[in-house]
């Protein structure tokens, strides 16, 4: 999904709205510690390339080879040196070492695509590998109590226009039986004013909730810190929130 879509990402996000959002946060919560910061599951790496700006010694991964090729793409294009490698969770401790980094990030609900318990522990021990001692997490997803609870099938759609063209992002779920999510991408494109195009991708998605999440957290050798609403910073109400952030700090052996 994530190949596919990596060629169209940075026209469905609206990046300078989110970063002049999030950044803020982040840097924030990133000043009491290190300089050096892992950005797990990157996407076209434009979180990485903010906070390198910005004096942040970052490298960052991705799991899709399209989207780490965009990635240096964008930050041959900003002019920064950010290190981009293709690995996902489980693999990032052997890609960049351990104990290598002050803080790692985890953002855009990229968690929830873990398959099920064993894979959530496992991606949860990579990121305590990669980090030091007292070292932060920050871990951005949908605030799945939410959705699950309300059934929230749609999200709001994106549009893009750029020289005479259009795209239209429409995403939604289907809630399977087993308790997971399919979430699905409808991508829409037309030139000039002419017919439609569509396409559809979909992925696998297990909706964290936030008492099993914390749990995973502590079980994996973290401290929670900070249970927060979005990237503002709001506290988090489970039946309210559209996302859940939580800040944790990797406890001492």
């Amino acid at each position: 999904m994530y190949d596919a879509l990596s060629s169209d990402y940075d026209r469905f996000v609206n990046w300078p709205m989110r970063l002049a959002t999030e950044l803020p946060f982040l840097e924030q919560r990133l000043a009491a510690g290190g300089r050096r910061v892992l950005d797990a599951a990157c996407g076209t790496g434009q979180h990485a390339i903010a906070l390198a700006q910005n004096g942040f010694n970052v490298s960052a991964s991705d799991f899709s080879a399209g989207m780490i090729a965009r990635a240096r793409e964008n930050a041959s294009a900003a002019g920064m040196a950010v290190r981009f490698e293709q690995a996902g969770f489980g693999g990032m401790q052997t890609v960049f070492g351990t104990a290598s980094f002050d803080a790692l990030l985890c953002l855009g609900n990229s968690l929830a695509h873990v398959a099920d318990n064993a894979a959530l522990a496992a991606a949860l021990a990579d990121f305590a590998a990669c980090l030091v001692e007292g070292g932060l997490l920050i871990l951005q997803n949908r605030n799945y109590d939410r959705v699950m609870a309300r059934r929230e099938r749609w999200l709001d759609p994106q549009s893009h226009t750029e020289g005479g063209r259009e795209w239209m992002f429409v995403r939604f779920y289907d809630f399977e039986t087993d308790g997971s999510i399919t979430f699905h991408i409808l991508t829409m494109f037309r030139e000039q004013g002419g017919n439609w195009s569509q396409a559809v991708s979909s992925t696998r998605l297990w909706p964290l909730r936030a008492a099993g999440l914390t749990a995973a957290l502590q079980n994996a050798g973290f401290e929670i810190l900070e249970p927060c609403g979005s990237a503002r910073g709001e506290p988090f109400d489970p039946a309210a929130s559209p996302d859940l952030v939580i800040v944790a700090r990797k406890s001492s052996a």
